[in-house]
């Protein structure tokens, strides 16, 4: 059974070559061809090809790294800007407030020295009122004397004499 077995395995395999027209000197030829062809692609083509393929590989993964450093830089950055302006936002409420509270303080001297004014001012007026008031006093009690002076010559007839007069205008002023 095994004569025939290697017997229909050498049939069919001689019908199949027969079909195909294969020849194994040619088939040991292609092989070689195939082989060297297989070399020289690997040596010129696929090791270059890798080795760029590699370099490619390295370059973008450098370029994922920096772009994950430079995220986390610019989220420091934005945190920081961020710090910046709230700190200078504090600092200019706190000058707002500093210079609200240097405005009333001014204000309120301003008012305080403009009520001192107001009130020289107006004791300076009562002085000058009553200085004026003193001197038509004066005014009025020299015509007033004058006057009484010239009435009571008029009923006495003349002047007595000078010491006459200068006693009735002390009376009167007196009076």
């Amino acid at each position: 059974m095994r004569v025939i077995l290697s017997l229909e395995r050498n049939f069919f395999m001689d019908s199949i070559i027969n079909t195909f027209h294969i020849d194994w000197k040619i088939m040991i030829a292609q092989a070689l061809n195939f082989g060297v062809v297989f070399f020289v692609l690997y040596m010129f083509a696929l090791k270059p090809l890798t080795k760029i393929m590699k370099e490619r590989t390295e370059k973008i993964e450098k370029g994922i790294k920096d772009a994950k450093e430079n995220a986390e830089v610019l989220n420091n950055s934005k945190n920081e800007y961020k710090e910046v302006i709230n700190k200078a936002k504090n600092e200019a409420q706190t000058m707002f407030q500093e210079g609200k509270k240097e405005a009333e303080a001014k204000k309120n001297q301003m008012m305080e020295e403009a009520k001192k004014e107001v009130a020289m001012m107006i004791e300076n007026g009562k002085k000058t009122l009553e200085s004026e008031k003193a001197k038509m006093l004066s005014e009025t009690k020299s015509e007033i004397t004058s006057l009484a002076v010239k009435i009571a010559e008029k009923l006495i007839g003349s002047k007595v004499d000078a010491t006459f007069d200068e006693k009735t205008i002390n009376e009167i002023k007196n009076l």
